[in-house]
């Protein structure tokens, strides 16, 4: 198949339009190759299929983007270093991928999701262990979670959602399904995928904003998001709320189920994480005392548990506190802060204390590794929620809950507004206005003989809520069954 290169005037006098001369140069290049047809705008319609004309339109957006983005990446490799930004892989050079079976690909964006794919990838090996599995992330975090936690899996960096990258990482994977987690969508893929038909599925599939639906209707994304979301073979649903903003978008009805959320099954129901001793004797906590620790914090919290921080250990002294911030490059600023308020700074890194020079210094101590917070939440009494003071929309809850612990949340939880509502009603977890509300609800939680009933509350909610990964593995080993092998 040639590829169709359209040209039009934006000026309606017919006058020439000034063209970027890298893009001119490359047009040439294609023109002079003999693979390319040429025809004005508004004959695309006989001459390409319907599919083709969204593919041009996405490219064409992308290669316009590029020119502004492309010096960005470039500063940003540079800061970061040379393995922040597989730049093959993102264009399409996964991994090569024997044929002799059926490969589900697997994508999720960054850490959090990743972590939510690691019963599903479970229970798709227990069903089918013959059946491949790629793991693909967008971010360098999500990756480097994916490689840690599937060392002998296939995994790579998500390609660039231009068409003939995306069908170069096909030839490469050559999956029987795509698995996108939550809201993971992106057009050249589906339509690349659906010609050759590989089912697109969604998996824990959720929609934060009811403007999300709106952004996607919009009269100039309208026709090609609808399209997109109509070619989706199946969408595994958080809830029902979820499932109804779907609909919105443009999944037909029948292809959505309410399969429930891949993060209850991936949080260990359980009072106790391997792995919580060492980190508390590595760091200093003293098991004896009580520990509140504020998880997956935002930026302009720490300042605020901190300030509460100093005022509630005047009438608690006993009360330790563990802050964990969301992002690790906030981690330096984290404990900056820390000693600017006048604490030890007690990094889980490793390293001396950093000491502010007041004297004798309380300590705090800074989670500042990743892939430990379900240990810190273990080692916890009292577990303040994060990115739920500010609009930030919060954090997980179901991993706190599955650890059976009593948790605070502020007034913000709309990224997990489902999760937190359950939580709350199954009382579960408490809702503060503010950090001065939330540090003398978690002061009292520390004390109270009737903390064990929040904490079995917890459990049990945690506990309702498991089973989604087997109703999702069911989904794809069945739409994986029905694609062909090989996807030349």
């Amino acid at each position: 198949m040639r590829a169709i290169l359209t040209y039009h005037s934006i000026d309606p006098s017919g006058s020439p339009v000034s063209i970027d001369e890298i893009v001119l140069r490359r047009h040439i290049a294609w023109l002079r190759s003999g693979r390319v047809q040429v025809v004005p705008l508004e004959r695309i319609a006989d001459v390409a299929p319907e599919r083709d004309a969204v593919a041009i339109t996405f490219d064409d957006g992308f290669a316009n983007f590029e020119t502004v983005a492309w010096p960005l990446l470039l500063y940003r490799r540079w800061r970061r270093g040379p393995g922040s930004l597989s730049l093959r892989e993102r264009l399409g050079n996964a991994p090569v991928r024997p044929v002799s079976a059926k490969c589900v690909w697997l994508h999720a964006v960054s850490l959090g999701e990743v972590n939510a794919t690691r019963t599903l990838v479970e229970e798709l090996r227990r069903r089918s262990p013959e059946t491949v599995i790629a793991v693909s992330a967008t971010t360098q975090t999500g990756l480097e979670r994916a490689r840690a936690l599937y060392p002998k899996l296939t995994v790579f960096r998500f390609p660039l959602d231009l068409s003939f990258i995306v069908r170069r990482a096909m030839r490469r994977i050559r999956p029987s399904v795509i698995v996108l987690m939550e809201l993971e969508v992106w057009p050249n893929l589906v339509e690349v995928a659906s010609r050759h038909g590989v089912p697109v599925i969604i998996a824990n599939g959720r929609v934060t904003h009811e403007k999300s639906v709106r952004c996607f209707n919009w009269p100039l994304l309208r026709q090609v998001s609808r399209r997109m979301f109509s070619k989706l073979r199946w969408v595994g649903a958080q809830d029902e709320t979820y499932a109804r903003r779907f609909s919105g978008l443009g999944v037909p009805p029948e292809r959505i189920e309410i399969t429930g959320s891949l993060k209850y099954d991936a949080a260990d129901v359980a009072d106790w994480i391997e792995g919580q001793e060492a980190l508390a004797d590595e760091t200093g906590i003293n098991r004896r005392r009580p520990l509140w620790v504020c998880g997956s914090t935002g930026p302009g919290e720490e300042a605020a548990v901190l300030d509460a921080y100093s005022e509630l250990l005047r009438s608690h002294p006993e009360l330790q506190l563990a802050i964990v911030p969301r992002k690790p490059e906030r981690f330096d600023e984290v404990a900056a802060l820390i000693v600017q308020r006048g604490f030890a700074c007690l990094r889980r890194s490793g390293g001396p204390p950093v000491v502010p020079s007041t004297a004798e210094p309380r300590p705090v101590f800074l989670g500042d590794t990743m892939g430990e917070l379900r240990r810190f939440y273990g080692l916890a009494t009292v577990v303040f929620v994060g990115r739920t003071l500010a609009p930030m929309g919060g954090s997980d809850v179901m991993e706190v809950a599955g650890l059976a612990r009593a948790m605070v949340l502020g007034p913000h939880t709309f990224n997990f507004a489902h999760a937190a509502s359950m939580a709350l009603a199954a009382q579960a977890a408490i809702r503060v206005d503010d950090i001065d509300e939330g540090v003398r609800v978690a002061a009292s939680l520390a004390r109270d003989p009737q903390r064990a009933a929040w904490s079995d509350r917890a459990l049990a909610y945690a506990a309702e809520h498991r089973g989604a990964a087997h109703r999702m593995a069911e989904q794809v080993l069945a739409l994986g069954r029905s694609a062909p092998t090989d996807k030349d």
